[in-house]
């Protein structure tokens, strides 16, 4: 059953013009030598994503996430229910020009400079030379990528993080006012992510809304205002991070010596780091207290915190019998 939390008690940005809905979208993939086996890659699926917000769709390989933002774009045709985008119906040419896309396997034509790659893009969207010789700069030192760099080095001799941010900067020539991005801070090192994360940020500043499909959770709990989780095509849980984690109700202690045994009647998630125990409390936290001499152990720190984005991730799965990678 879908956990879609009730809309008068999501904390939605104040500009509530909605720029995706979806209703009852569904998509059934033929597949089989006779095409006689289905597989539903996506199941009654009806979300809204606000005007400004960042809103993050999560979710296993496997689970979906890719087809939605597909059939969002019109690039896949759903099997049946509706979807609107910036007030027009998913399909309309006339919203292309609003809009930004970056795949997560994005082609690359490899044999172009940076500064050439975007200047084709450019011309696709017909922007005239004279925006084009304003904005390509602003958009490479936005990304992160040397003017000179761009000019002179083809695409096949960039890193893996350098053809992520000239892909995030052809999804932004247009200067659209939808941006979606499939994966983008998958396959990157940890300051290729901080980047990306920079660029989105930068992004919401100036009024944008952004749809991403990531797994990497800790970079959706920094930057997001909305999420999602999809699982087996279905939509299981929508709402802000406050509204599913809900408000800090577990206590995180660190103690110092006691005996593992013991402290497992009163912690959960028990682990051993430098000599000090961490875990969850799971009983009352005077009880605890009072109960520590006799453990022969010191407390070091109870803090008050609620669950992880992570933890809630993967209960939500397991609940579902989900418990690897599809």
């Amino acid at each position: 059953m879908h956990t879609i939390l009730d809309s008068s008690t999501q904390t939605q940005p104040i500009e509530q013009t909605p720029v995706v809905q979806t209703w009852q979208l569904r998509k059934v993939y033929l597949t089989g030598f006779w095409l006689n086996q289905k597989i539903e890659s996506l199941k009654s699926c009806s979300l809204s994503v606000y005007q400004g917000e960042t809103f993050g769709l999560l979710g296993p390989n496997g689970a979906g996430k890719t087809t939605l933002l597909k059939t969002l774009l019109g690039i896949v045709r759903p099997t049946s229910g509706r979807a609107v985008l910036l007030g027009h119906s998913i399909g309309d040419r006339h919203i292309k020009q609003r809009i930004g896309y970056l795949p997560e396997n994005a082609y690359f034509y490899d044999f172009l400079t940076g500064w050439e790659f975007l200047e084709f893009i450019a011309g696709i969207f017909e922007i005239p030379p004279s925006v084009q010789k304003k904005r390509i700069p602003e958009l490479l030192d936005l990304v992160g990528l040397a003017r000179s760099t761009a000019r002179k080095k083809h695409l096949r001799q960039y890193s893996k993080g350098m053809l992520q941010r000239i892909g995030m900067a052809q999804a932004l020539i247009n200067d659209p006012e939808l941006v979606f991005l499939d994966e983008p801070m998958s396959g990157l090192d940890p300051m290729g992510r901080y980047q990306v994360r920079e660029i989105i940020l930068s992004l919401k500043a100036q009024g944008k809304t952004i749809f991403f499909n990531s797994h990497v959770l800790s970079d959706v709990e920094q930057i997001c205002d909305r999420i999602a989780i999809l699982a087996r095509g279905e939509l299981i849980c929508v709402g802000s991070l406050d509204d599913i984690l809900g408000r800090a109700d577990v206590y995180q202690v660190i103690v110092k010596g006691g005996q593992e045994e013991q402290l497992k009647e009163w912690m959960i998630g028990l682990s051993l780091e430098d000599g000090l125990w961490h875990g969850q409390l799971k009983g009352d936290p005077q009880n605890f207290l009072n109960t520590l001499p006799s453990m022969d152990a010191q407390l070091i720190s109870l803090n008050l915190a609620r669950a992880s984005l992570e933890e809630f991730f993967i209960r939500q799965l397991r609940e579902r019998g989900i418990t690897s990678s599809q």
